[in-house]
């Protein structure tokens, strides 16, 4: 393996202690690129440095499924590689303070915001500034008077969330959603960037587009009781929504079946103090998602490279 080399010391060190992986630890396969590159460099860790053998479940993808395998704890699959919150309250409810059969490590940030390229963020930096008729007229795309922003795809409730926002912003007059496949829109994005044209858009973190361009966030109103009150199923989900505030940052997990404290303590230990960087988290996804390259390559040169980082949650 290519790490072996890089971690022979500290495989030497984990085999002087007695702190060998007992058994093969089982990963499940949630499909998203961030989900996977976390679960490859999971794989890496316990294969490379505690010198153990792990497993990712290849179609083991439904995270309730993977929630209550790790609840029986008997070793069917042990860990849920990105558990977003609050998306998986009930997840959590059930397994995490109720049965307690599920642990979890220091989470990282998720984020959702409306985004320029850094060129244009002299002249658009907040809400405020998308309400100055001006500023709408530099992202009209089709001569209608109205400024385009990329709200998202159509199957998405987020791109809902940002018609609302719009409309309780009081931007409705001078703006106007595109909903595109974000695959089309990427390819907007690379070409406007390229030609250092006004683009207006949705993005989340973690995302490759984070590791590939520079990019500023739209600052909006902060948080206040009352300002998102909405239902994005109902048939009237536009007029009877509201949404006046930035979004909630998401806190990101990964979760782990308790029951590997007894059969596998090295591994719980790890997998209790692995703390991830969202800029890290990006870069992953920038190559293994935009450069199509191997995740268990991108997960492997990672541990080589950074194994500091790696020690500080093996230790």
């Amino acid at each position: 393996m290519k790490l072996m080399k890089t971690v022979l010391t500290a495989t030497a060190i984990c085999a002087a202690s007695g702190a060998w992986a007992q058994e093969t630890v089982k990963i499940g396969d949630l499909t998203w690129t961030g989900a996977r590159a976390i679960g490859h460099v999971i794989q890496a860790v316990i294969e490379g440095p505690l010198g153990g053998e792990a497993e990712i479940v290849s179609g083991l993808s439904d995270g309730s499924v993977i929630a209550a395998g790790m609840d029986k704890g008997d070793g069917s699959v042990d860990v849920y590689t990105d558990l977003w919150m609050p998306n998986r309250q009930g997840v959590w409810d059930e397994y995490v303070d109720g049965a307690k059969t599920v642990g979890v490590n220091q989470p990282y940030l998720g984020t959702q915001k409306m985004y320029v390229p850094s060129y244009m963020a002299d002249k658009v930096k907040s809400i405020e500034d998308l309400a100055k008729p001006e500023i709408a007229a530099m992202f009209d795309k089709d001569g209608n008077g109205k400024g385009e922003y990329w709200a998202g795809d159509a199957g998405w409730k987020s791109t809902r969330m940002w018609q609302v926002k719009f409309k309780d912003y009081g931007l409705s007059e001078l703006w106007e959603a595109e909903v595109l496949p974000d695959a089309t829109f990427k390819a907007q994005l690379k070409t406007s960037i390229q030609r250092e044209q006004p683009i207006l858009f949705y993005y989340w973190t973690p995302e490759w587009v984070h590791a590939a361009y520079e990019i500023s966030p739209i600052e909006e109103p902060a948080r206040f009781e009352g300002c998102e009150d909405h239902n994005l199923d109902a048939e009237d989900w536009l007029e009877t929504s509201k949404f006046a505030c930035e979004s909630s940052d998401a806190m990101i997990y990964v979760a782990y079946s308790k029951s590997l404290e007894e059969r596998n303590p090295p591994v719980a230990k790890f997998l209790s103090q692995m703390q991830l960087d969202p800029a890290v988290v990006n870069q992953w996804i920038l190559q293994i998602g935009r450069d199509e390259e191997d995740p268990r390559d991108v997960a492997e040169n990672w541990v080589a490279a950074n194994m500091d980082t790696v020690n500080a949650w093996i230790k």
